[in-house]
């Protein structure tokens, strides 16, 4: 019995080894997602997607699956088995992927990404710099010096994407014009060359009290420079590129369907996020019933407002009476703040174990506002301190209903993606393949389940926030409708707003948004 036992501590112990050599190894290749995650010693240069460096990079996913075939799962501890389990599948979903143009990155959170494809209004440099550069640690010299060699890496991470948007169009991967049409507007916002202004710009305008003088002075005027003359010229060929090249190129058509292996990719991209078998026009079908389920819902509370009119009419209320919209930025963001900081002293009553993280909620950005989503969450690094942050669009903030506000922040933020990506950071008996990754179908799911919670937490007195989760709900529904409509179904765009439009009190701006995101 002993050395049973003792075997199966010897194997856990090898596998435990392999899986960490293994998952650090993945993080060197991908500087910016281990910035992201905290992981220390990456945070001064940019992914190598040169043609040697995700010839590397596939190359090292042959390597990892060898190491991981030494092992047998059977022959190690029960507790271990799910760990085992776990990582066969992030490591043949990623072979999976290399067919369709995919990264080869056993990692699963959010959409994989698309290498042929880099650009879109969603992701791309243009987007991930600026971010990047700003979640990035910058508290001491060393972390300065670590954001300057990136600025000054930069110039050619952006050359390599142009070779690669070159290298997708082709080979006729493109994505739809009508989707991307702003992407060249969103690189002019990284043109303006001062640094009160450019957001690649943002981490050099206050330094912490520790730099002195000389340094603070030396490292602006570096950065500044790294900009003016070298990042800013990159940007420009970039943006002329996109204008006058790529986006003529890009296809009319806005299904997946029509990309070479179109249909095979998007079958790939359902079983990765959904972790079933389950067909477009299955998914379908049931985002069609639980839309039906959810509109009787919404009718019924709509009667209990004492609304006279149609569904019809309740919907364009919810839109346009001025009762239910901020005036001002500043208004929306802070009421999503009194809303956090009600649910979080309720917390405690309902969770038996609270992160340590903290959160804060943000506005967007403005170099991305006109694009995103309403809502988002960046996982927070423990390691360095960085808390979650949940960012709120305040893009044209007269058409953000503030009865949709209560569920957006419990699903981004408590009991939401927060408290669940916090929570599983710190599960230190986990090997860190498992603190930071998860299934999109998990994570989301979480997030929907935090929604329901509202009525527990103090939230939806009123019926209007109770519309609003309901909204929200109905709009996950949706998504199952029009996703696989537009992308495997035949569905057009303009047919994917209109069923949106039907079944939501949502604005069209914040519809259309989010079927481009789905397009994408």
């Amino acid at each position: 019995m002993s050395g049973g036992s003792e075997r199966g501590r010897d194997s856990k112990s090898a596998f435990r080894a392999y899986l960490t050599q293994d998952w650090e190894r993945w993080l060197s290749e991908y500087p910016e997602l281990a910035t992201v995650l905290g992981f220390p010693g990456q945070n001064d240069r940019w992914t190598d997607d040169s043609e040697a460096g995700i010839e590397r990079r596939r190359r090292h996913l042959v390597e990892s699956q060898a190491g991981f075939r030494e092992f047998d799962g059977n022959s190690l501890p029960s507790g271990e088995r799910l760990n085992y389990d776990t990582y066969r599948g992030l490591l043949r979903t990623a072979e999976a992927g290399l067919a369709f143009g995919y990264e080869p990155i056993p990692y699963d959170l959010g959409q994989p990404h698309n290498l042929w494809m880099p650009v879109n209004q969603l992701e791309g440099i243009h987007i991930s710099a600026p971010e990047l550069l700003a979640l990035a640690p910058h508290e001491t010299l060393r972390d300065y010096e670590d954001l300057l060699r990136r600025l000054h890496g930069l110039p050619a991470a952006i050359e390599q994407n142009l070779s690669l948007l070159e290298i997708g169009r082709k080979r006729g991967y493109t994505p739809p014009r009508v989707a991307v049409q702003g992407v060249p507007d969103q690189v002019q916002n990284l043109l303006r060359p001062g640094a009160n202004s450019n957001p690649l710009l943002s981490s050099f305008g206050k330094f912490p009290a520790s730099l002195g003088d000389s340094d603070r002075a030396r490292l602006a005027k570096e950065a500044q420079l790294a900009v003016t003359d070298h990042i800013v010229p990159a940007l420009e060929r970039l943006h002329d590129y996109l204008r006058s090249k790529y986006l003529p190129a890009c296809r009319d058509s806005i299904a997946a369907s029509v990309l070479p292996d179109g249909a095979a990719a998007y079958e790939f991209l359902v079983r990765k996020t959904t972790t079933t078998d389950l067909t477009a026009a299955q998914i379908h079908e049931i985002g069609l019933a639980e839309v039906g389920r959810l509109r009787a819902e919404m009718e019924s509370v709509m009667r209990g407002t004492g609304f006279a009119g149609s569904f019809a009419e309740f919907k364009e209320f919810l839109r346009t009476d001025r009762r239910f919209y901020w005036s001002k930025a500043d208004e929306l963001v802070d009421g999503y703040r009194v809303i956090a900081k009600k649910v979080d002293p309720e917390l405690g009553r309902l969770f038996g174990r609270l992160p340590r993280l903290p959160y804060g909620v943000m506005p967007v950005p403005a170099y991305r506002e006109a694009t995103s989503p309403a809502a988002y969450y960046v996982v927070g690094a423990p390691s360095t301190g960085r808390a979650g942050t949940f960012y709120a669009s305040t893009y044209r903030v007269e058409v953000r209903p503030r009865w949709e506000m209560e569920a957006l922040t419990l699903h981004e933020a408590v009991p939401g993606h927060h408290l669940q990506l916090a929570l599983a950071q710190e599960l230190d008996h986990l090997p860190e393949f498992r603190r930071e990754t998860g299934p999109t179908a998990f994570v989301e799911g979480w997030g929907l389940y935090a929604e329901s919670l509202g009525g527990e937490l103090g939230c939806y007195q009123d019926p209007y926030s109770q519309l609003g989760q309901l909204t929200f709900d109905m709009w996950r529904s949706i998504r199952l409708v029009v996703d696989t409509g537009m992308h495997a179904l035949g569905w057009t765009r303009d047919q994917a707003i209109q069923f949106f439009r039907e079944h939501t009190g949502m604005s069209d701006i914040g519809i259309t948004v989010e079927v481009d995101r789905y397009i994408v």
